[in-house]
């Protein structure tokens, strides 16, 4: 009885096993790849922590949908290979993330990934500026723990923000290495299909892993808004990227400015290039460096920046609209807590906005859960008075007491969840259930609000974002408090690699001869 059931066993697996080969023909020789990856900015120079829940991750089929290029099964790439999406998560900058919060994050992913093994890549999809509760590399833990799920005979390309930082221990475990090539990012999904790109080429080709990775650490922590390629040196710098992955022995190169509002030894600029010709790589990666490190003293902001003060009033003198402000030390897409209530408090004591015939001010924006709850009971038209801001990051003012008119309500948003206009003499307040940056022209309008119309539009930002940037009269950076304060010689590094350039002004040259990285293995 029991031989049997034995061969009954046999005959069914043997049935299943031919049934799955016959359905599987026309994917039988398309590469396996796994796609992952976990991506934020954080500022250990803020209170604020980040949970698991900030990273609204997709899982499974889900996963598709982050990426343009890969949404639709018709889609070129999602025709070139057999995909088994993990987990991928990107929040907004913010403070450090919850060890708790990684942990959840990264169990999720290697169950999934161990659910479809064996891979033949893995796209890996990354921010680079992670900072973690006890953890010096997130990036180079998150894929180390991968190589323990995937093994070494898989190939991980990885791509990155140029604001990211490539440790020694990322730069080994990764196979090939691409990060964005313009600051704003307009190139995001561009690169990430490059990375991916250069997996599919790899695997079909059969040349599996480049033969060298070339990385040079180059002492330089500056901040993006000194690192624009909109303007020189960082235009000329970058546009050189491109010309080195045209040479026959180089796959791809890349320049990492690094993060600068984060205290870890990992952050500093880093060229890196990958390819099978030796020669070709080490004189790439050896010209990119020099060329950074010979441009550092030209990098300058990439608008007129002034204290505060100085700001509003050339603001207030402008007549082009609208006049954008960046309050940028408290710049939620840099890693700022959102919260700091310094600048509004500023604004709010100024008597030009409470007169008749004033100029008018849009700020954008303070989360304030206490004042939304008062206005959802209101309604538009209603009135409301309540203290917001400051609950996360109070060490430079303490919450406002705002008393005004609701103007609009709106609900459902990613980020905000709830948004209030509150109207208080010539300011719109915009007040979030929870922080949301303002890069749209729609994120406005939304609210009722006309930024075209208004003399003074206030965004907690740095450089301003393309939408932004083209619908200015004109622009100033304001040198406000916070988190990502942007006069970066005053945070109080104490674990950075030193010397370090602007930190460190008449430091020696550094050696920048080429670094070899050798193979994952």
């Amino acid at each position: 009885m029991k031989k049997l059931i034995h061969l009954t066993v046999l005959i069914v697996v043997f049935v299943v096993f031919v049934g799955c080969k016959k359905g599987t023909k026309e994917t039988d020789n398309l590469p396996r790849i796994a796609i992952t990856g976990l991506g934020i900015e954080s500022s250990t120079f803020s209170p604020a922590t980040t949970s698991e829940e900030a990273f609204h991750a997709y899982y499974g089929e889900d996963v598709f949908q982050y990426f343009t290029f890969l949404r639709e099964p018709k889609d070129t790439l999602r025709q070139q290979a057999q995909y088994f999406p993990a987990v991928k998560g990107h929040a907004l900058p913010g403070g450090i993330v919850t060890k708790e919060a990684y942990d959840a994050l990264m169990k999720k992913t290697l169950d999934s990934l161990k659910k479809n093994l064996p891979y033949d890549g893995l796209f890996f999809d990354i921010h680079g500026a992670m900072s973690v509760q006890g953890l010096d590399d997130p990036e180079g833990n998150m894929i180390k723990q991968i190589r323990g799920v995937v093994g070494y005979d898989c190939v991980i390309s990885t791509c990155m923000d140029l604001h990211g930082n490539v440790s020694e221990t990322l730069a080994r475990e990764t196979d090939l290495m691409t990060c964005y090539r313009l600051a704003p990012h307009e190139d995001a999904m561009e690169s990430k299909e490059r990375a991916l790109v250069n997996l599919i080429e790899r695997l079909k080709s059969g040349k599996g892993k480049p033969k060298y990775k070339a990385w040079i650490p180059v002492p330089i922590l500056l901040p993006g808004e000194k690192t624009s390629t909109r303007i020189e040196p960082g235009k000329s710098l970058y546009a050189k990227v491109e010309p080195q992955t045209l040479k026959e022995g180089v796959i791809d190169a890349g320049i990492w400015v690094g993060y600068a509002w984060a205290d870890e030894p990992r952050n500093h600029a880093v060229i890196m290039v990958v390819g099978d010709g030796k020669e070709d790589v080490k004189a790439s990666a050896e010209m990119l460096a020099q060329s950074f490190w010979d441009a550092r003293h030209e990098f300058e902001f990439v608008a007129p920046t002034l204290p505060f003060e100085e700001a509003i009033e050339t603001a207030m003198k402008s007549d082009k609209k609208p006049f954008m402000l960046s309050d940028m030390g408290d710049n939620p897409t840099a890693g700022g807590a959102g919260d700091v209530t310094w600048t509004l408090n500023e604004l709010l004591n100024i008597d030009e906005f409470k007169s008749d015939g004033g100029k008018s001010l849009i700020y954008a924006s303070i989360p304030g859960p206490k004042l939304i709850v008062e206005a959802l009971k209101v309604g538009v038209g209603g009135k409301v008075k309540a203290y917001l801001g400051a609950e996360v990051d109070n060490r430079y003012a303490s919450p406002v007491l705002l008393e005004g008119e609701v103007t609009a309500i709106k609900t459902g948003d990613k980020n905000a969840e709830v948004e209030v206009v509150v109207k208080t003499g010539n300011i719109s307040v915009i007040v979030t259930k929870k922080r949301k940056p303002y890069h749209y022209e729609k994120d406005f309008t939304d609210l009722d609000l006309n930024p075209r119309d208004t003399d003074i539009v206030v965004v907690k930002i740095g450089y301003l974002v393309p939408e932004l940037y083209n619908m200015r009269g004109d622009w100033v950076m304001a040198l406000t408090p916070g988190g990502v304060d942007q006069d970066i010689e005053r945070l109080p590094y104490k674990r950075i690699k030193r010397p370090m350039f602007p930190l460190d002004k008449e430091m020696e040259n550094p050696d920048l001869s080429v670094r070899w990285i050798e193979q994952s293995h």
